[in-house]
């Protein structure tokens, strides 16, 4: 489907930049080309054809993206940037004094986020800069693609998305953005069946590692988990399929349209320790073929009130994430994929490599408890310890936790 995987992506990439720059990019500065209207028509000596071959002549030469990190990092120490953030000189700034005074070696930046905006051009205007600038302080680069809460997408092919069933009009898939199921923070998404869908993230991925990227992390790939679940209707979901199955199918494509990809999936933290799909259609063992890494994420304040006994599991970071970590990593080697792998032969199982919160919920973070996170992510994985990514929706994150420790 790799027509309508082009398509589908630069549609929305046009629409990212008319959504936050209007349509004044579509107008090519006269200064940026070689002959601009006023000198042609200023001119007599230019003939018609001068021009065209004039025209057709490249004035800045091709830019050369850049190549992935030469010796990236073994243990990742990553911190969460939005699009805006990264686009900021400031903020920037900001991540360079980090890097110098923290042990953090990575970053994760939002290439669609839960908006479906691709942030390129439209909130990052050099993405090739951008990579240059972390590269060149040896900082390895993590996109992250929201996948299928997606509303910008859902608007220009409702016939993909969501549909609340008490809104559609006639029977069969829905016609018009009105129509669409909402969640409870008013957004849509897209049909997790739809290889349509499918296609069109992994477009974006392709052109995210085409600049020199390290790794695609992709994120929100489930089924809905809130506001009335029971009013979705599926355009492509024929709804006997078990969800799980759908998400595993997905997983597969992604390795096979990926297949020298470094991949990373981030889960529910709960996948962890339960055994179920939690409704929504993730169980840790089904990403465990298809990824390099999976990302629990373990935020205490996430998991439900009396958790190992807890009245307030936020309160107990060290408790929390390393019962978690452990049980995953004992699911982890118990995990045969001659039993369950979908092609013989020899498998490299996905490591794990936990979200951490460092954003007050539920208590308080102050640098020691984001520490005690961090510990017991080292303790409950011990020799399988790949490191971690911190979570803060407002990027500014708790240098005390993560200071560097000079010898």
């Amino acid at each position: 489907m790799e027509f309508s995987r082009k398509k589908n992506f630069y549609v929305v990439l046009f629409l990212t930049a008319v959504l936050v720059t209007g349509f004044s990019f579509i107008s090519v500065p006269v200064e940026n080309t070689e002959i601009s209207l006023a000198s042609v028509a200023n001119s007599q000596r230019i003939t018609t054809q001068n021009v065209a071959q004039e025209a057709v002549t490249p004035v800045v030469p091709v830019e050369i993206p850049p190549e992935k990190l030469s010796n990236p990092p073994e243990i990742i120490k990553a911190v969460y940037v939005t699009g805006w953030s990264a686009g900021s000189k400031s903020y920037l700034n900001y991540l360079t004094n980090l890097f110098k005074t923290t042990e953090i070696n990575a970053v994760v930046i939002d290439i669609k986020d839960y908006s479906g905006i691709v942030s390129y051009p439209s909130m990052i205007p050099n993405i090739n800069a951008l990579v240059k600038f972390f590269h060149n302080q040896n900082i390895y680069v993590i996109g992250r693609i929201v996948v299928f809460e997606d509303p910008a997408f859902s608007k220009i092919r409702p016939d993909l998305a969501i549909f609340d069933k008490t809104l559609l009009k006639s029977p069969g898939q829905v016609k018009t953005a009105k129509e669409l199921w909402l969640d409870n923070h008013k957004l849509s998404w897209l049909d997790p069946a739809s290889e349509e869908v499918w296609d069109y993230n992994i477009s974006i991925a392709k052109n995210v590692l085409s600049r020199g990227f390290d790794e695609i992390n992709f994120d929100y790939i489930r089924f809905p988990s809130d506001g009335k679940t029971r009013n979705m209707g599926f355009p492509v979901w024929n709804q006997k399929t078990a969800r799980r199955t759908v998400l595993k199918n997905f997983f597969r494509y992604l390795r096979q349209e990926l297949p020298d990809a470094k991949l990373s999936a981030d889960l529910f933290g709960q996948t962890t320790v339960n055994s179920d799909d939690l409704g929504i259609g993730q169980v840790l063992e089904d990403s465990l073929e298809y990824f390099d890494f999976v990302s629990p994420m373990v935020y205490p304040s996430h998991y439900a009130t009396n958790f190992m006994g807890f009245k307030n599991p936020a309160e107990y970071p060290y408790e929390v994430i390393k019962h978690s970590l452990a049980t995953a990593l004992t699911r982890l080697e118990k995990y045969t994929p001659g039993v369950s792998a979908d092609t013989p032969g020899v498998y490299k199982l996905a490591k794990l490599r936990p979200w951490l919160q460092d954003f007050n919920m539920g208590a308080i973070y102050t640098a020691e408890m984001v520490k005690l996170e961090i510990k017991a992510s080292q303790d409950a994985l011990k020799n399988e310890y790949n490191g971690y990514m911190l979570w803060n929706p407002s990027n500014i994150y708790t240098k005390e936790a993560i200071k560097k420790i000079i010898d």
